[in-house]
């Protein structure tokens, strides 16, 4: 995808600067000229999305630092001084804890688009792996920045989240003690998080820097799931066509990201955070952020903690190999009927484990939350696999273009059979 390159330096100086430096020219065939299907739909917009949350959290991060103080007596008053007293510190925390939800909704819509219309198969295996690599990092920054706050949520959800290494043989009480620094969460842990959570975010960076170069190398998936075959016919210039439509989106996400800043700001927190950290008082349930539930309610399906913990991350670790996985040679879901009910069936799955992990653990919600765990990984460990053995796909157009007249064409002709009709009873 990534051809001859169309830049020409327009004066003495950028020809000057090309011939050095041809960052120019390197920004003009990513993000002007560079070739894109046609047919993307606005679940295509989510990279774009992603890319600006990113930069909303690493400069709001950036000016909290400023204010917040990374000790266990004074982080909770910090944060407080923050709210009440920084010029603008309320909207800029606001804006940061909200972000890290408004991110997670964006990345989950971008995952289950890549899941629907196949973007993990073939040739875009690392492109897909990047992105896992993305995800595991994003909630690895987004629990350490939960502990900040130094609230009693903050406290006994990184107590019990670090407890959980210890069910690792061998080396797990010596992790966790590192984690900790020293026999108990306490101060050395809350500074160990602040600085991997101020280091994360750059890290995050660099990988979707890697992301999007990839992105490029083997160019974008598409509704149809077909390469492209013919430039002229099968795609359009990024700028003005996706750049449009992905302004278009980010405004409208941002109107929808503003509207919890300013009118329910606290909504997708828990109270228990504006109570300071009490090691001596445990709260009646202890939950994580919602972006976590699905992953908690795994956990806590397995009686065993050790088998908690693995069936956890594998969870997550599962994703990556999804390319593998999968032995359909049909990308897209529009073409996979099968398929596509029981990817629905996932994505019920997934929002009843995040319920499940919202509730207090009773013998009812920890049996169903079995069964759909048991799902979770019959999906992709078993139903995939056998689907691209006994599926048969519906036909699939020869190009792009095709795909795009098959949805046109039809209409149009009913159109000129509609005007024409008249005509011929007069």
């Amino acid at each position: 995808m990534s051809g001859h390159s169309s830049y020409t330096p327009s004066n003495g100086f950028s020809r000057w600067l090309d011939n050095r430096l041809p960052i120019v020219r390197l920004a003009h065939d990513s993000f002007v000229s560079y070739p894109t299907p046609r047919n993307l739909n606005y679940f295509w917009t989510f990279g774009g999305i992603l890319s600006l949350m990113l930069v909303a959290q690493i400069v709001t991060g950036i000016v909290l630092v400023m204010h917040y103080t990374p000790e266990s007596t004074m982080a909770f008053g910090s944060v407080e001084h923050i709210m009440r007293d920084v010029n603008y510190g309320w909207l800029l925390r606001y804006l940061h804890a909200n972000g890290a939800s408004m991110f997670f909704v964006a990345v989950y819509l971008h995952m289950f688009r890549g899941l629907y219309y196949g973007s993990y198969k073939a040739p875009r295996e690392v492109l897909w792996i990047l992105g896992v690599i993305i995800f595991l990092l994003m909630m690895a920054t987004g629990f350490m920045g939960y502990v900040l706050p130094w609230g009693q949520m903050s406290f006994w959800g990184a107590k019990v989240i670090t407890s959980l290494f210890s069910a690792i043989p061998i080396v797990g009480d010596s992790v966790t003690t590192w984690l900790w620094g020293g026999y108990s969460v306490d101060n050395p842990t809350l500074n160990r998080f602040f600085s991997l959570h101020f280091l994360l975010p750059f890290m995050i960076a660099g990988v979707v820097i890697l992301h999007v170069w990839a992105l490029h190398v083997v160019g974008q998936n598409n509704p149809s799931g077909v390469e492209v075959t013919d430039v002229n016919k099968d795609t359009v210039a990024f700028t003005p066509y996706a750049t449009t439509k992905d302004g278009f989106a980010m405004l409208c996400f941002l109107i929808f990201y503003s509207w919890f800043v300013f009118y329910v700001p606290n909504f997708l927190g828990h109270a228990d955070n504006y109570i300071p950290a009490n090691a001596l008082v445990t709260p009646a349930h202890i939950v994580p952020e919602w972006y976590y539930l699905p992953f908690y309610a795994i956990l806590r399906a397995v009686p065993s903690k050790l088998g908690g913990v693995i069936a956890m991350f594998s969870a997550i670790a599962l994703l990556a190999f999804l390319p593998w996985l999968d032995t359909s040679k049909v990308r897209s879901a529009t073409f996979r009927p099968v398929y596509r009910a029981f990817f629905w069936i996932l994505v019920i799955v997934c929002l009843g484990l995040g319920y499940l992990g919202s509730q207090p653990p009773t013998d009812g919600t920890t049996f169903v939350a079995r069964i759909f765990t048991s799902y979770y990984f019959m999906h992709f460990l078993v139903i995939l696999p056998l689907l691209g053995l006994f599926e048969t796909p519906l036909k699939l157009p020869t190009s792009i273009a095709d795909a795009i007249l098959a949805k046109t064409g039809s209409a149009a002709a009913m159109g000129h059979a509609a005007v024409a009709e008249p005509n011929t009873k007069g």
